[in-house]
């Protein structure tokens, strides 16, 4: 099957993610606790704008708006028997976009973390949750998109099942987990670990890296970790959040303006990645502003951590600053 990430990967030096979802579909009207994977049945106009404008800026890669998609966090809403309409549309909302865009762009389905812990340490079995990532991603290739993203995992086990479920549909597979917790996961998981355990895997990746966590500043300097660790072609993402959430009058503002996210997008390029976005907080502006830094941007070296720290602030906060809102809708 064609890899389009890696034909495009092979004629540029570097390509451009999108940014965030959830967070500018709540800017568009979503409303509070509202899943934003319902609107690819119920406003799909509104999810294309979406897609329309990240490609307007420049992106190379658009994420198909299907992040919490799955059976177990649509159960939430009972939703759950609708899992396979919501992906085939998404990425069939994604597909439309592209094809309008009359330039090569890569339609990556999104599958986002299930939701609940898995044996011993919750209720989720291997099977359930390889079941649930297979029903989406399987939607997700009958709607067309052109590889499956895995995005802000923190286990290995659960990892494991979507990289099983993805892999069963022939489509090339990318994948990111979150690094939020004084540089590790939410289960402890550091970048070396987490790059020995994809180098070691069955199912090989086009890309890897991390999205979301604790701000540019972790997030680039995770980059550098896993950089450290590359194996010879290796692709490293990084899609970091805009800034810092914080809550203001009742709402999370996120504290990246313009120049921290083109200072985080060519620091992100000296850690060595290849496919450079935004997460949460990430708006079509912010992501013209992550362009413009890289247009022919040449690359230095990889950054220490007091650089990191110089352009975009303190790598790991106190366990006061790090008490935040822990929006997990990309």
């Amino acid at each position: 099957m064609s890899d389009l990430l890696s034909e495009l990967l092979s004629e540029r030096s570097y390509l451009l993610a999108d940014g965030a979802t959830g967070t500018n579909m709540m800017d568009m009207g979503l409303s509070a606790g509202q899943p934003p994977d319902l609107w690819n049945l119920e406003a799909p106009e509104k999810v294309a704008r979406l897609h329309e404008s990240f490609l307007e800026v420049g992106s190379d890669i658009i994420l198909t708006n299907t992040f919490s998609a799955n059976r177990f966090r649509l159960r939430l809403h009972s939703a759950e028997e609708r899992s396979s309409a919501i992906n085939e549309a998404g990425a069939s909302i994604a597909r439309a976009a592209k094809e309008a865009a009359g330039r090569p762009v890569v339609v990556a389905g999104s599958m986002g973390p299930l939701g609940e812990l898995m044996v011993p340490h919750g209720r989720l079995t291997k099977d359930s949750a390889e079941e649930a990532f297979a029903e989406q991603a399987i939607a997700l290739s009958k709607g067309g998109v052109d590889l499956l993203w895995i995005e802000t995992i923190f286990a290995f086990d659960e990892l494991e099942a979507a990289l099983v479920a993805a892999a069963s549909t022939g489509l090339p597979v990318a994948s990111t987990m979150s690094f939020d917790t004084a540089g590790r996961t939410m289960m402890g998981i550091s970048p070396e670990q987490a790059s020995e355990f994809l180098h070691s895997s069955s199912h090989p990746l086009v890309a890897y890296g991390a999205n979301c966590g604790a701000g540019p500043a972790m997030l680039v300097d995770t980059i550098c970790k896993f950089s450290r660790c590359a194996q010879e072609g290796d692709v490293i993402i990084a899609k970091g959040n805009c800034g810092v959430p914080k809550t203001v009058k009742g709402e999370v503002v996120y504290s990246g303006d313009d120049e921290t996210m083109a200072r985080y997008a060519r620091l992100a390029r000296d850690a060595g990645a290849r496919i450079i976005g935004g997460c949460c907080g990430t708006s079509p502006a912010r992501l013209k502003a992550i362009a413009a830094a890289l247009d022919g941007y040449v690359p230095s070296e990889v950054p220490e951590a007091a650089a990191i720290e110089a352009a975009l602030g303190p790598i790991t906060r106190s366990k006061r600053r790090e008490r935040r809102p822990r929006a997990r809708t990309r």
